[in-house]
């Protein structure tokens, strides 16, 4: 047996290769799916089936790539109007080389999601491993509130009676295999570990501890999470099924002046460089999303129908940017600007930049009664375990929808967690007109570090 987990950063998504013998499944395959048919090959493999466990809804499913590259059955559940592959029915069988794997239906998550559970038929008919997508996560389960305030009763009690009668049952030893880990938006808490079995998530996991489906509904309905925009492209790509990407995108290298006639022509520009970097010099009218942070906040910014422009800090970044991009759909990336920032200012093409503040001047100015407005960019539960007193709270993912809110007749401090997610919001300010705009290095970090008071 061949068992190959394979993690894509950022997204923090999980997907699988199980392999026996000379046959392979993979399950939930992001779209640069290379990496599995290149295992195939250097195993000695043909994949065979292709399963997903949901219509994801924060990543482009490579299930149509796949099928290019190798011909493999794409299967998928029930309760959407899928436009690609084949329907599975709960309880449905199927076998490549010495092992089985079962087709689980599990709502709750979305209606119709699916676990698969794997079975070694040479040693016996206990299940070995589950992979549960996004229903039961290592310190979490999955969010129940896709469908609106409506549904979230529905699809809470639907996802308890498929975790404790469905998932759970099928044994304490069982390898658990979720869709994520930590850092994925499609659970509230998901724990750092990597390795989990069912008996564990049972002691273990807090969301677990509700055991009365009443209890379960009344834990879920009390969660809030934050619902990018992008969540809608992708689950329309993941419905439809993606464009193919047949090896690209293939973004160009542009010169600055070159570069300068794509803004005017409309483009788009994301600076993926750091806030220190950022906020020394960049390109009028540009978003600021440090690399890292693409997977999780170029949703948030980034149109899909205008061509984006990349501004890196050096140009061996522009795979990882790439990779990032077009996992969340994003094929409309035009070009970089070669020779990054330096390039563009050498050729005398203007930049601005904004005040980066430490914690130790923001202090300054409150001391001073400055006239501030403190803008805490961070998430609810960040932003109710305490602030800075006097800051007014809007989520960085919805400060553009919310400019109305924010003085510009004077100076604008943001922060967040550490000074990224505030150098977004910041550059955002920016982009709409406003002039007295500071972030705070280190942000919350930071000031803590200090001793400063925070306020709940």
């Amino acid at each position: 047996m061949i068992f190959k987990r394979i993690k894509s950063e950022g997204l923090a998504h999980l997907s699988y290769f199980i392999g026996s013998g000379d046959e392979a499944v993979v399950i939930d395959p992001r779209r640069d799916c290379r990496i599995y048919a290149d295992t195939a090959m250097n195993e000695g493999m043909k994949i065979k089936y292709i399963f997903e466990t949901h219509r994801n809804e924060d990543y482009v499913i490579g299930s149509l790539e796949l099928e290019r590259l190798t011909g493999a059955k794409i299967y998928h559940g029930r309760g959407v109007d899928f436009k690609y592959g084949n329907y599975v029915n709960d309880g449905q069988e199927f076998s490549f080389g010495s092992l089985g794997l079962t087709a689980l239906h599990t709502p709750g998550h979305t209606d119709e999601s699916m676990s698969y559970v794997l079975t070694d038929l040479e040693a016996g008919e206990e299940p070995v491993m589950v992979f549960t997508g996004d229903a039961l996560f290592i310190g979490d389960v999955g969010r129940t509130d896709l469908y609106g305030p409506d549904e979230a009763p529905r699809m809470a009690s639907n996802l308890y009676d498929s975790i404790f009668n469905k998932i759970l049952p099928l044994g304490d030893e069982v390898i658990l295999c979720p869709a994520h880990g930590a850092g994925s938006m499609c659970g509230g808490a998901i724990g750092t570990r990597e390795h989990s079995t069912l008996g564990l998530e049972r002691i273990q996991n807090p969301a677990l501890r509700n055991t009365t489906k009443e209890d379960f509904v009344k834990y879920k309905l009390q969660e809030r999470l934050e619902f990018p925009p992008y969540f809608r492209q992708m689950e329309k790509y993941n419905l439809e099924g993606p464009p193919l990407l047949q090896d690209g995108p293939n973004p160009e290298l542009f010169s600055p002046q070159e570069f300068r006639e794509q803004m005017e022509n409309g483009a788009i520009v994301a600076d993926t460089r750091l806030p220190h970097s950022f906020g020394g010099a960049y390109i009028r009218d540009t978003y600021s999303i440090w690399l890292g942070g693409l997977p999780s906040f170029a949703g948030w910014v980034l149109p899909y129908s205008t061509p984006i422009l990349l501004v890196l800090e050096d140009k061996e970044q522009l795979e990882t940017a790439i990779k990032y991009m077009i996992r969340l759909g994003y094929d409309n990336i035009a070009g970089f600007l070669n020779g990054g920032i330096a390039a563009w200012y050498i050729e005398a093409l203007p930049v601005e930049g904004f005040n980066l503040l430490s914690v130790h001047d923001l202090k300054s100015k409150l001391d001073a009664d400055e006239e501030l407005f403190i803008l805490d960019v961070r998430g609810d539960e960040e932003w109710e375990s305490g602030h800075i007193e006097g800051a007014r709270h809007i989520y960085v993912g919805h400060v553009e929808e919310n400019l109305d809110k924010v003085p510009k007749n004077c100076q604008v401090v943001v922060y967040c967690g550490s000074g990224r997610r505030s150098n977004i919001a910041a550059s955002i300010l920016k982009k709409n007109g406003y002039r007295k705009v500071f972030n705070v290095l280190g942000s919350m970090s930071a000031w803590k570090s200090a001793g400063y008071e925070v306020v709940k």
